[in-house]
């Protein structure tokens, strides 16, 4: 994508991202500025640009289901297909196939209410597989957590597989790798507006007679939030140059942790102010918090990493410089 046309692309999905009522006007928003289509085209540009949109605004959408679904290789779009996810800190396949049936155990986005399926992925003896089922064969309960507004649901079941339509290979690491990065953009995203937050208040207010921000203590955590936010956005970016399941692991987890550093030093520099609701900080402390454990928690896959190099015996490749 040109410079030109990236910049009229960002603009029109911030513009969705910033007036949308809900997560079906949204939906409807992406679809006529043609976000499926750009994801055909510049899958890194179109996941970057509307995912850390999403993370600056704390919106939601269907587009981690568009985005798995297509991955999945369930042909079309994607569309009117809700896909589960693990189950929070998890990565692996939600579904395992318990021999003519498929036990289910893991998560909804909020595209589960505006869909008649779901699509399972369950892991069998020849690898893990695809099932597309009506919603009535599962068990739904809203997650009211630290952030409902995310509309996380939990969902369970057993179906027969005969009941489910035909079963199709798929390679969820794949999946899920891209699943990752498109959520550590979002992290990336939430990461910048709450140190936005905390820079326009360092330099409206005033102790001993000028700025907070003057003080170098408030500027060492403004500039360690800073550095956090663009190693994550650079680890992103090069881990699209090599999107495997270990890079995009390591993306996700970095913009996990990432986060969290900033949501700390934001949350110094708003003192008092930032624990109180009026102020919009807790709404990306929140998403952040639940973000970070979604598709993999960072510390669990910063484990595995660790776990996998020491039984391989050999340090992933190293990135281009």
């Amino acid at each position: 994508m040109e410079a030109t046309e990236r910049a009229l692309f960002e603009s029109g999905v911030r513009r969705a991202t910033e007036t949308a009522t809900d997560g079906a006007a949204l939906d409807g928003a992406l679809d006529d500025l043609g976000w499926r289509d750009a994801l055909e085209v510049d899958r890194p540009t179109a996941v970057s640009v509307l995912f850390e949109s999403q993370g600056a605004t704390t919106t939601t959408s269907a587009a981690l289901d568009w985005l798995l679904a297509t991955a999945l290789g369930t042909g079309g779009d994607g569309a009117g297909v809700a896909v589960v996810l693990p189950s929070l800190r998890g990565c692996a396949a939600p579904g395992r196939l318990d021999g003519d049936w498929c036990v289910v155990e893991g998560l909804g986005t909020a595209a589960l209410d505006r869909c008649d399926r779901a699509l399972v992925v369950a892991q069998t003896a020849d690898g893990a597989a695809t099932f597309a089922v009506d919603l009535g064969l599962l068990t739904r309960r809203p997650v009211q957590g630290l952030d409902p507004a995310l509309g996380l649901f939990e969902v369970m079941g057993e179906f027969e597989a005969a009941w489910a339509a035909q079963p199709k290979a798929a390679d969820w690491p794949a999946a899920a790798a891209l699943g990752q990065l498109a959520l550590g953009h979002e992290l990336v995203g939430a990461g910048r507006t709450m140190l936005e937050l905390a820079r326009a208040h360092a330099l409206e207010r005033e102790q001993f007679g000028r700025p907070i921000g003057t003080f170098q203590a408030v500027r060492h955590r403004l500039a360690e939030s800073l550095v956090a936010i663009e190693a994550a956005a650079a680890l992103l970016d090069a881990a699209w140059d090599d999107p495997s399941p270990v890079t995009a692991g390591m993306a996700k987890a970095f913009a996990g942790r990432s986060a969290r550093t900033v949501a700390r030093h934001c949350q110094q520099v708003l003192a008092g102010l930032g624990f109180t609701t009026e102020h919009p900080l807790h709404l990306f402390i929140r998403r952040t918090m639940v973000l970070d454990q979604l598709l993999g928690a960072g510390d669990a896959l910063t484990a595995q990493l660790g776990t996998d190099i020491l039984h391989g015996g050999t340090l992933p490749p190293a990135f281009p410089l």
